[in-house]
């Protein structure tokens, strides 16, 4: 039998390691660390800073609805009266810092619940395949 190319791209399993090589060549290694740090600081001074430029006009779906009539139904809904209704934080007065609030908890919660529901879905792979596999591991 022939022995197999290290380089098979046809073959996963027989590829080469391009990050090492990648790392190995001189390029800068990024830290997934830094790169979750500057994502979160970046969606926050967006949400933080720019929501205040947003445009208040209706969007796409509002205005179609006006144009024939639907929004004519419309009724309040059952979130009117909450502390974030209309992307503004209630009792602020200052109509930039209350959106820019109401921005930046949107930001927190989003990535919260994504949090929660990355870990929840890593965790049940991970069990799954723990009893699917046998462990693998050194000698010890």
């Amino acid at each position: 039998m022939s022995a197999t190319n290290a380089t098979d791209t046809t073959n996963p399993s027989n590829a080469t390691d391009t990050t090492a090589e990648t790392q190995a060549a001189g390029a800068p290694k990024v830290s997934v660390k830094w790169l979750w740090i500057t994502g979160l600081l970046a969606a926050l001074l967006l949400a933080g800073g720019l929501s205040y430029y947003a445009s208040a006009s209706p969007d796409g779906l509002e205005k179609v609805a006006a144009d024939h009539g639907i929004d004519e139904k419309a009724e309040d809904h059952a979130a009117k009266d909450s502390p974030l209704a209309d992307y503004q934080t209630k009792d602020v007065g200052n109509p930039r810092l209350s959106g820019g609030i109401a921005g930046v908890i949107g930001v927190g919660a989003t990535l919260a619940v994504g949090t929660g529901v990355f870990w929840a879905v890593r965790r049940r792979t991970l069990a799954g395949a723990g009893t699917a596999q046998a462990p693998t591991g050194g000698e010890g």
